[in-house]
């Protein structure tokens, strides 16, 4: 009797289990079903330039970011990074040679590659390389390219940039499609449109509108995917026609302007972080398939020296930096050692640098005159000669000097006549937007008239000026150099002396001046 008790208790329990298992299955399955709504976020960086931290180290470094990158993922593997635009060019190791060969954003691609990120656009500053430099960045990348305006110019026509992988040929295609799901099975694909400002002409680049290709790439893959959003290089101007013009992006992820924005045009947010990745946006976004509405959340985060830096990153990082180090060192000692602090912004962007007076090129300009101990009536350094295209603010140390003017070169000093001395301010100033505007230490403009030191520059007088060697050649003002008869005589700094090379001139000027903000 017993037995047979409990043989029913064994069929009981089993039969107990057994429906128990099945329902466990059936809420499993339930659990997982696709509910149509999917969350996924974006990390955005743009204008990046320094793959360690900036400001004496206080923030940027694309360790650091890929240590909140690691933490998006784990929090939501649908997680992508996007670069929009501006990382080859300019950088101080990207002007160095190894094994005989100039960097020129090989440390970029390597530091991204191992990144892993998604998707980039080009910037205006991609093409300041020759066309064989971008065409090796092109092929060691890993990441996916996209351009909607930006073609290659050959010999047989205009064709789209590629890459080339293992023997093969993968152009640049004009829009993006990425496709994901969730962990509930919801199936999402987005696509993306790109677009770069025509505002670095290279023989290699050919460039279509703006806007008409913003709008022919969004129409061509509008209907092949749920949702498009913007990577883009424009000016803000233009990014907020461009939302004017799509009104059905939820978000563009812009570059350009190395100041952090956020603006809505109806209901198109156009987002830019900081340069050098000193912030980065992150963008959570949810889509429903059912309603086609897409919500974004963004927050502009702080990339500071309180995020440590992820290991394998960093060992890439520190690679390159070691190489940086080698470098400098072989000029002047100490790189490192902090010779200057300010909390005024010095502004080395190249469009401001370019067009008027700032803080940074009369600093610059004054340090040459320092380097001859103020023994010049004045100095003048053209613009394009400064390619930091960043703000200087907080500590500054000698390398930060080198990223101002990565390509060194003399302090000339000049005896020339007053006529001459005016034709090329006048040059200068009619240069405006461009490398051969004038940055200036004790030159004025009142009244139509050019001043030195507060008098009217005489066209017979003869006048002792610093200039960067550069400007000597005749690059940039065509008829100043040692050439001109007006010019009377040009003194060349020897290696022993400060003027030898403007960097080193800057540093020791700015070790001698005290906290004062410029």
């Amino acid at each position: 009797m017993k037995m047979k008790n409990l043989k029913l208790s064994i069929y009981l329990l089993s039969i107990v289990l057994l429906l128990a298992c099945s329902t466990t299955k059936q809420t499993t399955q339930s659990a997982k079903k696709d509910d149509g709504k999917i969350d996924f976020t974006f990390l955005q960086l743009n204008d990046v330039y320094e793959i360690a931290p900036v400001q004496g180290g206080e923030f940027g470094g694309m360790a650091r970011v890929q240590t909140l990158h690691q933490e998006l993922i784990d929090e939501n593997p649908n997680t992508f990074m996007f670069l929009a635009g501006d990382f080859l060019n300019p950088s101080l190791l990207g002007t160095l040679k190894v094994d005989g060969q100039r960097i020129l954003g090989k440390q970029m691609v390597d530091v991204m590659n191992a990144m892993n990120f998604d998707l980039v656009t080009f910037g205006n500053h991609e093409f300041d390389i020759s066309q064989d430099a971008l065409q090796e960045r092109l092929n060691e990348s890993n990441f996916d390219w996209v351009s909607g305006n930006v073609k290659l110019k050959t010999a047989k026509g205009i064709e789209p940039f590629y890459k080339m992988k293992n023997g093969g040929k993968f152009p640049i295609a004009e829009t993006y499609i990425k496709k994901f799901s969730d962990a509930d099975g919801t199936k999402l694909k987005i696509g993306f449109i790109s677009v770069t400002l025509p505002s670095n002409p290279k023989d290699y680049v050919a460039y279509g509108d703006v806007f008409i290709k913003a709008k022919a790439s969004y129409n061509r893959i509008k209907d092949s995917v749920d949702v498009v959003f913007g990577l883009t290089h424009v000016k803000i101007s233009e990014d907020l026609e461009i939302a004017k013009l799509l009104p059905n992006l939820p978000l563009i992820m812009g570059g350009h302007e190395h100041t952090n924005s956020n603006h809505f045009v109806g209901e198109v947010q156009v987002s830019k972080a900081d340069a050098n990745a000193k912030t980065v946006y992150v963008h959570k976004i949810s889509f429903d398939k059912k309603t086609k509405k897409t919500t974004v959340t963004s927050k502009l985060k702080e990339i500071n020296k309180a995020i440590p830096s992820e290991k394998t990153v960093g060992e890439v990082v520190d690679k390159w930096q070691a190489i940086l180090k080698i470098n400098i060192e072989k000029i002047i000692e100490n790189p490192t050692e902090i010779i200057y602090t300010t909390s005024l912004p010095l502004d080395g962007r190249d469009t401001p640098i370019r067009s008027t007076q700032t803080n940074l090129g009369k600093m610059v300009a004054e340090a040459m005159s320092f380097s001859f101990n103020h023994q010049v009536d004045g100095a003048l350094v053209n613009g394009g000669s400064i390619r930091i295209d960043d703000e200087l603010m907080g500590p500054i140390n000698a390398i930060d000097i080198f990223r101002v003017l990565p390509f060194g070169g003399s302090i000339l000093k000049v005896e020339l006549k007053g006529s001459l001395l005016k034709r090329v301010l006048d040059y200068g100033k009619k240069a405006a937007g461009t490398g051969a505007y004038l940055q200036r230490h004790q030159f004025s403009f009142v009244n139509g008239v050019w001043k030195i030191k507060d008098r009217e520059i005489m066209a017979n007088m003869t006048y002792t000026v610093a200039f960067s060697d550069y400007l000597l050649k005749g690059y940039d003002i065509p008829f100043l150099s040692d050439k001109n008869a007006e010019v009377v005589s040009i003194y060349q700094p020897t290696e022993k002396e400060m003027a030898f090379d403007i960097r080193k001139a800057i540093v020791s000027f700015l070790k001698t001046q005290t906290k004062k903000e410029r």
